[in-house]
């Protein structure tokens, strides 16, 4: 049953936003895509399309990074928020990436997650968009509409990440993270969902748990 549901919620997510494999984030390699998505932490893609648009013509390579000023960057980088540690982190990481890969970024989920600032997250984007290996990529708006869908029950992103693996066929993996993050941005708010709009309320244990909590008050 719970196997039969799960396919039912995968293809009213197809049904409504396609199965298209696109990444918000503006880039044309590897490289550039690692950075704007360390660039994307508690900051919207919109945002940091509009700073990489202006970053990437300044700093045309891994090695330019690498070499670049902290204060500068650090300026170049404001308004995607905490730059500080973003600015710290790409430096350092670009100095990886020149010392350890030629300044290529590599495709292994251990490697990349040894570089500075790489979390699972932003590693599973690399290897997902980059490198078509399929990964779940558990940010903010996949590990919470997850839970509600009753799809995974952790609040432990890593172990969201594995209880989803089980859950989803692996050719989803992929387009499910897009496709959530896109349900999360317009319908499934936190914290406020637009419920009356959603296409999925008949398959969302967490919707009708709450109906059935206001009817019975109600009744």
């Amino acid at each position: 049953m719970a196997a039969k549901r799960t396919l039912e919620i995968l293809k009213a997510l197809d049904e409504h936003y396609g199965t298209e494999y696109r990444c918000s984030l503006d880039h044309e390699n590897a490289w550039q895509l690692l950075i704007a998505t360390m660039l994307s932490a508690q900051c919207t893609d919109a945002r940091v399309n509009i700073v990489t648009k202006d970053l990437f013509q300044k700093y045309p390579s891994v090695e330019a990074f690498a070499n670049a000023d902290l204060k500068e960057l650090e300026q170049d980088i404001h308004s995607t928020g905490f730059y500080h540690n973003k600015a710290k982190n790409i430096i350092a990481c670009c100095k990886e990436l020149m010392e350890k890969y030629g300044g290529e970024v590599p495709p292994g989920i251990d490697q990349l997650t040894a570089l500075a600032g790489v979390g699972r997250k932003t590693a599973n984007v690399i290897r997902g968009n980059i490198f078509q290996e399929p990964s779940i990529v558990v940010d903010t708006h996949v590990k919470r509409i997850s839970r509600k869908l009753g799809l995974s029950r952790s609040e432990d992103p890593v172990k969201a990440e594995k209880e989803l693996e089980k859950t989803l066929p692996r050719d989803h993996w992929i387009l499910y993270n897009i496709q959530l993050i896109t349900f999360g941005r317009e319908i499934c708010k936190a914290p406020t969902p637009k419920c009356g709009e959603c296409f999925m309320t008949h398959l969302c244990p967490d919707y009708q748990k709450r109906e059935k909590k206001k009817n019975g008050a109600s009744a």
